[in-house]
């Protein structure tokens, strides 16, 4: 195995640390950029961001005046964390397995999801009270928010008509659509994402009783949701996903192009992948580990779900906070890297380890969990343990249904070779027939040859010899 090295893009070699490099850990977790056109963009810069650092902390803890208001300093202070974290971020952390448009990006989202994480770990230590105060201090307006207030979907079930249909097409059905279209592109597998399509709507089904926002009348669950919003989502992301399978991905660098447009058009296709590669979660010469590793990440994947529904619950928020809304970006953003780990890990033999982005969004999630269940234990007081044992049951039930079906579907696509009738005697002795005929036709098919005449005196034979030539096809 190679030898790690660091360089501009934690990683100095491409060749020998990149996507076809022996160390696969390394190419999802550190992946280094390949054809570097503009070095600058991609050197450290290390003393040259420390200066700047030292000099914009000194001129802000040295203008502002903060005997006024105590409330900005924290706001203050907690920018700066924020800002000063980052920057140890862009220093530090791995790239991770993306690097369009910049690695420095992917490692600040990475850092933004650590902080997360411990944040996290700061509010399992509280008490109800001071993060519900806490969120007060935030945003004032929530101090007299209750859950009450939220619009309800699952009344008048039978009183179907065009105008309530239409009234249900709100931006959270648009958020649905948008939300399937980049799970479709992040999975890249119908199987998968319509095991936990249909998974989500078992599950809010049965949770509704708890949350009432999940209280949806049937038409809404299957048809609105499953196979409109949900279903067209998948659709759209998979034919983004087909498209850019089928592109081929030829970069130039920007010193080459001439122009100026040929110059801001390849700066925006910077911004789209580098390259694009089909997922293949289910092989059927895979043991029951892949299986096992698959469904545990369609469960993990209801988990993050449902924690985002049951903290805007137990913490009263709208869904339209800007709480909710940042948690929803974030998992959304850090979602993308993780899932290629987490595939990478699962299907390629020689990746031994999870990526390090993967291994954050997955103990974000428990955490989470763990703080949905600390200061939900009166709300989860009502839950009916068979109702809990149905999902479990159920959700078990559709991923392997969607898992098998998924597999059924490859063997016949990929796998389905017909075998050959079993032939009459008499049809043999007619097969037969036929190529015996058509090996006569063939050999039929010559010409002759006359040799060429001896010189005169040579003692041999005065007569043609002749010679049949095939024919050439």
């Amino acid at each position: 195995m190679a030898e790690r090295k660091r360089s501009q893009s934690q990683c100095s070699e491409g060749s020998e640390h990149g996507s076809d490099a022996s160390n696969h850990f390394v190419s999802i977790n550190e992946r280094p950029v390949d054809d570097i056109s503009l070095e600058f963009f991609y050197k450290p810069h290390t003393l040259l961001l420390m200066f700047v650092c030292v000099v914009c902390l000194t001129y802000t803890a040295f203008t502002r005046d903060e005997t006024q208001n105590w409330h900005d300093n924290v706001y203050n202070g907690l920018i700066g964390v924020t800002i000063l974290f980052m920057i140890i971020s862009i220093l530090t952390l791995p790239n991770g397995p993306f690097t369009r448009p910049h690695p420095s990006i992917w490692r600040c989202i990475l850092g933004l999801s650590i902080m997360y994480l411990l944040l996290l770990q700061f509010l399992i230590h509280q008490d109800y009270e001071t993060i519900r105060a806490a969120i007060v201090w935030l945003d004032p307006k929530m101090a007299n928010y209750t859950i009450d207030s939220e619009k309800e979907y699952g009344v008048e079930c039978w009183d179907i008509t065009w105008t309530r249909l239409y009234a249900h097409l709100d931006w959270f059905a648009f958020g649905h659509y948008w939300g399937w279209g980049m799970k479709a592109l992040i999975i890249r597998h119908y199987g998968l994402l319509w095991s936990v399509s249909i998974m989500w709507e078992l599950t809010e089904m049965v949770f509704g009783h708890l949350l009432p926002n999940f209280y949806e009348c049937w038409w809404d669950n299957l048809v609105l949701d499953v196979l409109v919003c949900n279903g067209l989502g998948i659709f759209t992301g998979m034919q983004v996903c087909k498209f850019l399978e089928m592109r081929e991905f030829k970069w130039e660098s920007i010193k080459n192009i001439s122009g100026a447009g040929g110059k801001f058009k390849r700066a925006l296709l910077q911004f789209t992948p580098e390259s694009f590669t089909h997922n293949r979660w289910l092989d059927p010469n895979s043991g029951y580990m892949r299986l096992i590793a698959v469904i545990q990440f369609m469960l993990i994947w209801q988990m993050v779900e449902l924690n985002t529904f049951f903290i805007k619950h137990i913490f009263p928020m709208p869904a339209e906070h800007p709480i909710c809304v940042f948690r929803i970006l974030l998992f959304g953003v850090i979602s993308a890297p993780s899932t290629r780990q987490y595939y990478t890990y699962v299907t390629d033999p020689k990746c031994k380890r999870v990526g390090t982005q993967c291994w954050v969004f997955i103990m974000v999630g428990f955490s989470e969990l763990i703080l949905v269940l600390k200061f939900g234990l009166e709300l989860f007081s009502q839950t009916q343990i068979s109702k809990m044992m149905l999902w479990l049951a159920l959700n078990i039930i559709v991923s392997c249904g969607g898992v098998y079906v998924s597999m059924e579907i490859y063997k016949w696509r990929h796998h389905a070779i017909e075998k050959p009738k079993e032939m009459s005697a008499e049809d043999k002795v007619k097969k037969f027939l036929e190529t015996s005929l058509a090996d006569q036709e063939e050999d039929q098919e010559v010409i002759p040859r006359v040799s060429r005449t001896p010189p005169q005196g040579t003692p041999v034979k005065q007569e043609v010899r002749q010679r049949n030539v095939k024919l050439p096809a």
